[in-house]
């Protein structure tokens, strides 16, 4: 049976959202939740529709004890890569809240460097802490906010379709149209048609 961790109000949730795409900022978020909320459905931001995590981002953001929300530019993941640019989104997410929190709970294996504050992964966390999986969503939302502003940009591209993913749709607008400005250079497909010329 899985351990399902008790976590208190002062204690805050974080997640990312937006580490595999070939697009876009990569983001994350933390979360208090308070002792009692009310989150119908709340789990796994992968295991919901999005029209139910649309549902519970503005649930989350209206019950939350506290939250922020930040994210790292295609910029910043080309200069420190991918993985570094996440452990800068969720140190900006947490030093972003109202309030320090006691702790913090980190949904995968790593602690981000220099967070300031307590911390804990855990592994699968976003099915196991409520504070992480309501960060889970507010992360993906936010991500998906951006690949729809980018695809009223460049329609051409699909990225309200495949949320900037490389999906065959995706690879094919790449190789028609060339890559953007807001691509991930160093992303092996995005690498590939650059250098194509």
């Amino acid at each position: 049976m899985s351990t399902v961790y008790a976590v208190l109000p002062q204690h805050a949730g974080v997640d990312e959202a937006g580490r595999g795409p070939l697009v876009g900022s990569v983001f994350a978020a933390a979360v208090m939740l308070p002792e009692k909320f009310e989150l119908p459905g709340l789990a796994d931001s992968k295991k919901l529709s999005e029209a139910r995590r649309d549902a519970l981002a503005l649930l989350i953001r209206e019950q939350a004890d506290a939250y922020c929300i930040a994210s790292a530019s295609v910029a910043e993941i080309a200069e420190l890569n991918i993985l570094h640019a996440t452990m800068l989104a969720m140190r900006r997410a947490v030093a972003g809240l109202d309030r320090l929190p006691e702790k913090v709970w980190i949904d995968g294996n790593r602690i981000p460097p220099d967070l300031g504050v307590a911390a804990e992964a855990v592994v699968k966390g976003d099915s196991l802490i409520a504070a992480i999986s309501a960060a889970a969503i507010l992360a993906k939302t936010a991500r998906d906010a951006e690949m729809y502003a980018l695809d009223a940009r460049y329609p051409q591209y699909g990225f309200a379709r495949h949320k900037g993913y490389g999906t065959a749709e995706h690879l094919a607008a790449l190789q028609r149209y060339g890559a953007l400005p807001e691509h991930r250079a160093a992303f092996g497909p995005v690498r590939a048609v650059l250098a194509q010329g």
